[in-house]
Formats: structure tokens, sequence, C-alpha cells
């Protein structure tokens, strides 16, 4: 299970491709919104650097490039099912990766009945995705953390020192847009 993951961003940070060198072997990138010239060229570079690609919302364009699949909250999913056939047909090393966005009790129920291997849950802190809107905070993060089947990742606000205000064993690694755009 990557520790550090870049989410791609069509508004805050539409292209990653500049910040890839940067990321540690087995660090995953999530794209986000992106079209199909940024995914082959994502695609390429992802597995020459040693990391885990995932496609946010399109099962059938991340069974095409190989990449894992992250379903969102807010917004349907294409095209799931070919990529959920494909998870329960392959051999438990070769499955891709499919993570889910919970903001709550419902993304952790939804988690449950996919079989997620991972769970986005966000917004740990307040974050410039979504000014204004109320973060969880690291205790209801937590009590969210511990709910899940499977390994939470915290999202919103976050950087490395921020991770570590999270409890070690709950917090399986942390994403970000915006401290990774900052380091470049």
């Amino acid at each position: 299970m990557p520790r550090l993951w870049l989410l791609s961003d069509p508004a805050r940070l539409p292209d990653p491709l500049p910040l890839l060198a940067r990321l540690p072997r087995g660090a995953a990138v999530l794209l986000r919104g992106a079209g199909p010239a940024l995914v082959a060229a994502a695609a390429g570079r992802v597995r020459a650097r040693g990391l885990v690609l995932i496609l946010a919302g399109d099962g059938r364009a991340a069974l095409a490039v190989r990449a894992g699949l992250h379903v969102p909250d807010h917004r349907p999913t294409r095209h799931p099912w070919p990529f959920l056939l494909t998870r329960r047909r392959a051999a438990p090393r070769a499955r891709p990766l499919l993570s889910l966005a919970v903001h709550g009790r419902a993304g952790v129920a939804r988690a449950r009945r996919m079989g997620a291997d991972a769970a986005l849950v966000s917004p740990v802190f307040p974050t410039a995705s979504h000014p204004g809107a109320p973060a969880l905070g690291p205790l209801r993060w937590a009590a969210l953390a511990r709910a899940l089947p499977c390994p939470a990742v915290a999202l919103g606000g976050m950087s490395a020192r921020r991770a570590r205000r999270l409890p070690r064993g709950l917090c399986a690694g942390w994403a970000a847009i915006g401290a990774w755009a900052a380091d470049a």
C-alpha cells in the first residue's frame, strides 16, 4: 500500500508530471479529471519510476492503462463493472488497486461493500480544494479510520508534518495536492 499519494486536480494541479521525479518509489499518483494525453504520458513515467498509477472515476480507462481505480464520493464512476470483474478474477497479487473517497459513515459502508484496498478519508484539515468546508480534525478522522475494513489514507490540508498528528497505527499514509505543488 502506498504511503505517499500525489493527487492531480484540474484546477490546482492539472499537470502533475513535473512532480513525479520527486516522489519516492512505491508512491501513488492519483489522476483526477485527466484527459487521455495526460493519462498516457503519466502511465509511462509512473511505471519507469516504480510508482503506482490510479485513475479517478473511469474503470475502463483504468484497465486500458493497467492502473488502479479511485471511486469518488460526489461524482459517478463510469464503467465500474469491468474493473470490478477484473479484480474479482485476478490473483490477489495481480489485482488492480481500488481506492474510495470517504467523508463519513456512508463511505465506510461503501468501502466495505466494494472490498476497497484503501480509503482516502477527508478532509482531515482545512483545505484549499474546498475553502470553508468543515474539516474532520484528527479525532473524527481516527474514528472513521477505525471503522474502515481497509487502510485509511489521510487527505485534506495534509503535509508530512500534519501526518504525524494522526495515530500511527491508523494512518496508512497521506495524500495531497497543495503540499506537493508547494514543494515544487
